[in-house]
C-alpha cells in the first residue's frame, strides 16, 4: 500500500490564510491512547469527589449524634431499642426531604402556570351562542314582559290572566309529605338560605304585624316555632290555614298587615292567579312572602316581578324563615349589626367577669376584631380596675337616658382600651340603686351593636326581668361555674332554662374555672358534665399566680404569660365561639432545634 497523498486541486474550496491543504490527510481529533488517558483522569477525579461526599456525611452523622446525645434521644448502640426510642437523625432528615418535596411542588405548579400557558385563538374569542336553556328562559321572560301589564302587591291590579305565561304546569308529586324534613336548608333544590354572615349577629323582627295562612300542617308547626323564637319577641304573629283564599277573603274587609306569610301548593299558573286576586286587596307597603313546593325558576322571576319580596321553598328551619323576615325590613342606611355574648356566672367570686374581661381581650387583640366589653355589673363592675382604666362616664349615663343615645353620645361614653377594644365601663359606685325597664337596655345594646362586629356583655350575678331579657336574647352564651355543688346545681338550672328559652339556638357554652384547686374536694370533671347534660368547652386550671399579677397590675393574663395553659385555653374559646382563626406562626422542627 503506497502512501500517497489525494489531489483536491479541482474542488472550489473557500481561500482561507491560515487552511493548509496539507492537512486535510492528517488524523482527526485526539489519539485512541489520548482520550483513554483523558477518560482515566476523569474517573480519578469522580473517585476524589465521592470520598469528600462521604467525609462529610461522616462530618453530619457525627454531628447528628452530638445532638442526640445532647437531647438524651438514644439510636440503639447503646442496648436501648432504638425501635421505640427512634432516631432524631433520621426525625430530622424525613422532615428536610417533606420540606424539601413540598417546596419542589410549589416551584412545579408555578412552573407549570408560568410556562404552559398557551394563548387562545382568535376563533374562540368569538362569542357564541347562548345555550338552549338560557335561550329558552330569556325568552319566556321577555313574551312574558311583552304580553302582560306590572302588577305589583299595593297598587290597583289589572284582572288575572286567562292564560298560563308557561309552556308547561309545574309537575309536583301528588302525594306531598305533611311533615318535610327540617334539618337542611333547601337540600338539593338550588336555594341559599343563609341571609348574611354566619359569624354576624341576628337582627331581631321589629315590631311588625305579621298575618300567615298555611295549607299544610307541617308549616303551620314551622310557623309556629318561629313565633316562639326569641327574635320575634316584638312582631305580632298570627298563624292562620287556609291558604291565598282565606287571605282574600279576610282582606276584602280588614286592612292587610306588615307582612303577609301565604303557602301555595298549586302549579305555576293557579299560584299567579290567587296572587293577583290577593293584590288586588293589598295596602300598599305591605310585604308578601310566599312559600312554595316549585323549584322554578322562571316562577321565582315572575313572583319578583309582581311584587312578591321572597319566595321560599321547603325544607326550612324557624331560623331561616326568621332572617327571611328580618331582611325585609333592615334599615339600609344601618345594615350592620353585630354579634352579642354573655358571660355569667353560676355563682358569686366564680372568675366570670375576669373570664370575660380576658375573653373581649383576646376577640381584639389575639383574632384581631373589634369588640365593645360592657360591664353590666352597675354598682360592683372590676371592668376599669382589670384595665386600669376608669372613666368619667359609664354605661349608667346611657341607661338614664336611653332616647338621646346615639353613635355620637356613645363616642364620648366608651373608652379605648385598646385600637380595637372598647370598654363601656361600670360606675361602680353604691350611691344609688339601678332598676330598669328591659326594653331600657334592649335599646343601648341595639345602638351598640351597630358599631361594631363583637359586644361582650359581663353580666352580674342576679336574677330579674332586665337579666333575664339581655341573656335570652344574646347570641351566644358562657356559662361559668366551679367544680363543686353549688355550682352543679345553679349551673344545671341556667341552662335548662335558656335551652328552653332559645329552642332554635346553640347550647350555651359551660366553662369549668379554677379545676384543680390544692386540699379542696372537686367534682370529676367527667361526673359534672354527666349531671349537668353539656359538656365544658374550656376547662380552666388553678392558677392564683398568674391571675393574681394580672389583676394587681391591672393586665390580661396573656400580658403576663401568653404561653400558658389559661391563656391558650381562652384564646380557643375566643376563636370557637367567634368562627375567626389565629394567624399562628409555622414553624418546622429544624427552627425549633435551632432556637434551643
Amino acid at each position: 500500500m503506497t502512501d500517497s497523498k489525494t489531489d483536491y486541486s479541482d474542488l472550489d474550496l473557500p481561500e482561507d490564510p491560515e487552511f493548509d491543504m496539507d492537512d486535510i490527510d492528517k488524523p482527526l481529533g485526539r489519539s485512541f491512547a489520548d482520550a483513554l488517558s483523558d477518560e482515566a483522569y476523569d474517573v480519578a477525579d469522580e473517585t476524589d469527589l465521592l470520598a469528600d461526599l462521604g467525609d462529610d456525611l461522616d462530618a453530619e452523622t457525627s454531628e447528628f449524634d452530638a445532638i442526640e446525645d445532647a437531647l438524651g434521644v438514644s439510636d440503639g448502640s447503646d442496648g436501648s431499642s432504638a425501635t421505640e426510642t427512634g432516631s432524631f437523625a433520621d426525625g430530622l432528615l424525613a422532615e428536610l426531604e417533606a420540606e424539601v418535596a413540598a417546596g419542589a411542588r410549589e416551584v412545579g405548579e408555578t412552573s407549570s402556570s408560568d410556562f404552559d400557558y398557551e394563548p387562545p385563538e382568535a376563533s374562540d374569542l368569538e362569542p357564541s351562542d347562548p345555550p338552549p336553556l338560557a335561550a329558552e328562559i330569556d325568552a319566556d321572560a321577555d313574551e312574558t314582559l311583552a304580553t302582560e301589564d306590572d302588577l305589583e302587591f299595593g297598587a290597583d291590579a289589572p284582572p288575572a290572566p286567562e292564560e298560563s305565561d308557561f309552556e308547561t304546569p309545574n309537575d309536583l308529586p301528588e302525594d306531598l309529605p305533611d311533615d318535610p324534613p327540617m334539618d337542611a336548608a333547601a337540600s338539593g333544590l338550588g336555594f341559599d338560605y343563609d341571609f348574611g354572615d354566619a359569624a354576624a349577629g341576628d337582627r331581631p323582627v321589629p315590631r311588625i304585624s305579621i298575618h300567615a295562612y298555611c295549607q299544610r300542617p307541617a308549616t303551620q308547626t314551622l310557623l309556629q316555632a318561629s313565633g316562639r323564637d326569641r327574635r320575634m319577641s316584638n312582631a305580632s304573629l298570627e298563624v292562620l290555614t287556609g291558604g291565598v283564599a282565606a287571605a282574600v277573603e279576610r282582606y276584602t274587609v280588614e286592612t292587610t298587615p306588615n307582612l303577609i306569610i301565604v303557602e301555595c301548593t298549586s302549579d305555576a299558573q293557579t299560584v299567579l292567579a290567587e296572587l293577583d286576586m290577593l293584590a288586588e286587596h293589598c295596602d300598599e307597603g305591605v310585604k308578601v312572602i310566599v312559600i312554595g313546593l316549585a323549584n322554578d325558576i322562571r316562577l321565582y322571576r315572575e313572583l319578583m316581578r309582581r311584587g312578591v319580596s321572597e319566595y321560599l321553598v321547603p325544607p326550612l328551619e324557624p331560623v331561616q324563615l326568621i332572617r327571611a323576615i328580618s331582611s325585609l325590613f333592615v334599615d339600609p342606611d344601618q345594615p350592620f349589626f353585630g354579634r352579642t355574648i354573655a358571660v355569667c356566672g353560676v355563682k358569686g367570686g366564680g372568675g366570670a367577669s375576669t373570664l370575660a374581661h380576658n375573653f373581649a381581650w383576646a376577640v381584639s387583640e389575639r383574632l384581631q376584631q373589634n369588640a365593645t366589653l360592657i360591664d353590666l355589673d352597675l354598682n360592683f363592675g372590676t371592668t376599669g380596675l382589670d384595665f386600669n382604666e376608669e372613666g368619667a362616664q359609664s354605661v349608667a349615663d346611657a341607661l338614664l337616658s336611653p332616647e338621646r343615645f346615639d353613635e355620637a353620645v356613645l363616642d364620648r361614653l366608651i373608652t379605648k382600651a385598646t385600637e380595637r377594644l372598647s370598654l363601656f365601663t361600670a360606675p361602680a359606685t353604691l350611691d344609688r340603686t339601678y332598676d330598669f325597664d328591659p326594653d331600657v337596655y334592649s335599646a343601648v345594646l341595639e345602638q351598640v351593636r351597630k358599631s361594631v362586629p363583637f359586644v361582650v356583655m359581663d353580666m352580674p350575678h342576679i336574677w330579674s326581668d332586665w337579666f333575664k331579657g339581655t341573656i335570652v336574647s344574646a347570641d351566644d352564651i358562657i356559662i361559668v361555674a366551679g367544680p363543686d355543688l353549688a355550682s352543679l346545681r345553679n349551673g344545671k338550672n341556667l341552662i335548662d332554662f335558656l335551652k328552653a328559652a332559645r329552642p332554635n339556638d346553640n347550647a350555651p357554652h359551660l366553662v369549668l374555672n379554677m379545676v384543680g384547686m390544692p386540699k379542696r374536694p372537686e367534682i370529676p370533671v367527667k361526673d359534672f358534665a354527666q349531671a349537668i347534660d353539656t359538656e365544658p368547652s374550656l376547662v380552666m386550671p388553678f392558677d392564683p399566680q398568674l391571675f393574681g399579677t394580672a389583676a394587681n397590675n391591672g393586665q390580661m393574663i396573656a400580658d403576663v404569660s401568653v404561653d400558658s395553659k389559661c391563656t391558650q385555653g381562652i384564646d380557643y374559646l375566643a376563636s370557637t365561639i367567634t368562627g375567626r382563626e389565629m394567624q399562628a406562626e409555622q414553624s418546622s422542627l429544624l427552627s425549633k432545634l435551632f432556637k434551643r
